[in-house]
């Protein structure tokens, strides 16, 4: 398990949208992001640092890996 850089809410949001994700809505501070064909969002706060253990909850919910979610960077 590769280690997890410390990321923003804006670039996990770019990360995202590169693999198809795109923003639905925003409910204050959280980019409601989703993709066609799936039930499944991600609910992505657009603070200055993501914590580890919520960008890693991201990553799996996305059905990616640590490692292609850091190419995707």
């Amino acid at each position: 398990m590769s280690r997890l850089p410390i990321i923003s809410g804006k670039e996990a949001t770019k990360a995202f949208s590169k693999i198809e994700w795109y923003p639905n809505r925003q409910v204050g501070s959280h980019l409601i992001m989703r993709k066609k064909g799936l039930k499944i969002t991600l609910s992505i706060p657009q603070h200055k640092e993501l914590k580890p253990g919520l960008l890693r909850k991201l990553i799996k919910d996305a059905g990616l890996t640590a490692e292609e979610f850091i190419k995707l960077l």
